[in-house]
């Protein structure tokens, strides 16, 4: 779990990254590749 202030660029990095938000903070998920994994903040 990596955690970056702008997850934009991040998201782009594989075509199964989504963005979630759970508790109030922001998340980049991917079911297939489990390494892309980051929250903001």
């Amino acid at each position: 779990m990596k955690v970056r202030n702008s997850l934009k660029s991040l998201r782009g990095r594989h075509r199964d990254n989504q963005i979630v938000r759970r508790k109030g903070r922001v998340y980049v998920i991917n079911k297939t590749q489990k390494r892309f994994k980051a929250r903001q903040g």
